[in-house]
């Protein structure tokens, strides 16, 4: 919008800060799925959902907007910058709405896979519930005692070696739920730098995903009344073993 630009009644302007410095992020996004009402977004690790923090043209939404011309698009819902998999977004504003109550009456089905250490003494399935609350470490969550307000089913799916590839099926919606339920278990997910431990922040290693994917989503489509099931076309490579 230059400085002569004319008042428009109703216009929506979007302003996002400059940064002096961008960290470029080495990996593109696909787009899966677009209609008149839905974005459907296959998002790399490292690349945030939105502009926060260092991070602002180096971002899934900015990026999304630049490149399919969608002003009004909006996320239907969050996945940490470290995971990688499916992102909704919503085009119309006059729709959005009936998009989120998919997500507040938990009416969508979203699976995802980490890889995380082998434990045989559990008896697969866990369903794993807990109160999760913003912990003392930054942006870390932490399960307290209280009325439960997170719930995870968790199964195995393959082994190798000492790892073991998992099915996780988030019920709510916890920020960090995912990654602090593994991590109660004894079962951090492989290269997850929040948990059990923070640790300092700096400039990502690139060969260290965390090994965490947004596998598959799947509703009726509130608008359409179509079934809408989506996957991935990542896959989460088995973490390299150490050496020697």
């Amino acid at each position: 919008l230059g400085p002569e630009a004319r008042y428009r009644k109703q216009t929506r302007i979007y302003y996002y800060r400059r940064l002096d410095f961008e960290h470029p992020i080495p990996f593109e996004e696909a787009v899966l799925f677009q209609d008149d009402y839905l974005v459907v977004a296959d998002k790399p690790h490292f690349l945030p959902v939105t502009p926060s923090g260092r991070y602002v043209q180096e971002t899934l939404l900015v990026r999304l907007k630049r490149k399919l011309g969608i002003d009004t698009l909006t996320p239907m819902h969050r996945i940490d910058r470290d995971t990688a998999g499916l992102v909704l977004f919503s085009i119309q504003p006059a729709t959005r709405a009936a998009y989120q109550h998919l997500f507040r009456d938990k009416t969508i089905t979203k699976h995802y896979e980490a890889i995380a250490a082998r434990r045989d003494d559990l008896n697969w399935p866990v369903t794993h519930r807990s109160r999760l609350q913003e912990s003392a470490q930054f942006m870390a969550m932490e399960e307290v005692p209280g009325p439960v307000n997170a719930e995870t089913v968790i199964d195995v799916l393959e082994h190798q070696g000492d790892w073991t590839r998992y099915s996780l099926q988030p019920i709510t919606g916890q920020k960090h739920q995912l990654r602090a339920h593994m991590a109660a278990l004894g079962l951090p997910i492989a290269n997850d730098l929040f948990y059990p431990v923070l640790q300092p922040d700096g400039i990502p290693d690139y060969g260290k995903p965390l090994k965490l994917l947004a596998k598959s989503i799947a509703f009726t489509d509130p608008i359409t009344g179509q079934t809408r099931q989506f996957h991935t076309q990542r896959m989460l490579d088995w973490p390299s073993p150490p050496q020697a």
